[in-house]
């Protein structure tokens, strides 16, 4: 009865869909392409049976759970030589950001809305050996078709927040039933299975995260020292992954507290905020420059903006402290991880509840510093950027505790290995 009500929800939602992808796709045109995908449909040409072993299919709704996927599909490709690779999106930025870390060696697609007739078409058409949906996706009429199909379904890198937790516990019926549909569920923390078991997970185990196998990839780092030379021998505070009315609000205590004569990088986290992101910049009256220029940072440039998808590592590389966006306002932080395994000094706001575990080890460690405002997050970047010490004290730290975490991706790989068989 509970699945039989969401569905009634989602045929009412129908209309709504349409209305989401065109209202996205005025600044995202990607949202109109591919729009059959969205509900099953499909090219009809696939590779021979006789080519592969089977389909390994591999859920990662945008660019942070692909960017996390890589070691686990690098893992698969090597335990599973015979067997395709599918990485299935939700976004078109993480559609991009596959094209980029695997170009051809993967197929992509869209993963159907959760509509029955839209998952049928997906599953038949593909036909997956075993399906991993990285981190929290839990849509009960794809979990009750692979189930039906004799198809196992596990969560992989699991993280479920008390925000998060809340919500489907609105639903107990349905989450119970879709969690225990699922052939295994391997969670970040402790935390996270407490909570996923609170919800009805019977098959729960912690195994880490993924997302700390992630290493510097080395052509990353040689962009690092490329873009450092551009910005010249200026301190570089960068601003990474921000969000959404984060850059007001640094751009504002920028003016009322100058950093002197460091630069200020800021990579947006959605590339379709690019141009709002520079209007913001020029309306707060700083000298701004953009990376996809290519050209070396003037001296009267304050502000470069990192125009381009891909190069966060790189970024990071370039920059004396980093500061991670999405924790100054409430969207539970962008990764922390990967700062501190290029070594360098971490600042985070209060909101870190998709990186909960994580962020309380770094600040911990001495890899990371909490702060509450954007006016703290330039006080705070101002004394690391005159304290060489403290700088580098930090940034070991932040590679230890990287280091220190790292295997998930193996462990992950077991369970999958194991639900194949």
């Amino acid at each position: 009865m509970a699945r039989f009500l969401y569905n009634l929800a989602l045929l009412a939602l129908l209309p709504y869909v349409w209305l989401h992808l065109f209202l996205r796709s005025r600044k995202q045109p990607e949202y109109l392409q591919h729009l059959g995908e969205r509900f099953g449909r499909y090219p009809s040409a696939r590779p021979s049976p006789r080519e592969a072993e089977g389909v390994i299919w591999l859920h990662a709704v945008s660019v942070g759970e692909t960017r996390a996927a890589a070691p686990l599909v690098a893992a698969l490709k090597a335990s599973h030589p015979g067997h395709r690779i599918l990485l299935t999106h939700m976004t078109p930025t993480g559609r991009h950001a596959s094209e980029e870390l695997f170009a051809d060696s993967v197929e992509r697609a869209y993963l159907p809305y959760d509509y029955p007739f839209a998952v049928r078409r997906f599953l038949a058409h593909f036909r997956p050996t075993a399906g991993v949906i990285m981190e929290t996706e839990i849509w009960p009429n794809l979990v009750a078709a692979c189930k039906a199909g004799g198809i196992p379904l596990l969560l992989a890198n699991a993280r479920l927040s008390e925000k998060s937790a809340r919500r489907y516990a609105r639903f107990p019926r349905l989450t119970r039933a879709a969690l225990q549909g699922l052939a295994a569920i391997a969670a970040q923390t402790e935390q996270d299975a407490a909570r996923l078991r609170a919800l009805g997970a019977a098959r729960v185990e912690v195994l880490g995260n993924v997302k700390f196998d992630l290493l510097p990839p080395p052509e990353q780092l040689a962009l690092g020292e490329t873009l450092r030379r551009r910005m010249g021998p200026r301190p570089v505070l960068l601003a990474a992954s921000t969000r959404e009315g984060e850059e007001a609000l640094l751009f504002a205590a920028l003016v009322q507290r100058p950093l002197g004569e460091a630069l200020l990088v800021v990579v947006p986290r959605h590339p379709q905020r690019f141009d709002e992101v520079a209007a913001l910049a020029a309306k707060a009256g700083f000298g701004l420059q953009r990376r996809s220029e290519g050209a070396p940072v003037a001296a009267t440039t304050q502000v470069l903006l990192g125009d381009s998808m891909g190069e966060l590592f790189a970024y990071y590389a370039s920059c004396d402290v980093a500061f991670v966006g999405g924790s100054l306002l409430d969207y539970g932080s962008q990764n922390l991880i990967e700062p501190c395994a290029v070594g360098k000094p971490v600042l985070i706001g209060r909101s870190t509840y998709n990186f909960s575990h994580a962020a309380e080890q770094a600040l911990a460690c001495g890899a990371a510093q909490q702060i509450g405002t954007a006016e703290g997050l330039l006080e705070a970047a101002a004394a690391l950027l005159a304290d060489p010490a403290a700088r580098g004290r930090m940034g070991e730290a932040g590679r230890e505790f990287a280091a220190r975490h790292r295997g998930a991706t193996a462990r992950n790989l077991e369970i999958i290995s194991r639900a194949m068989r």
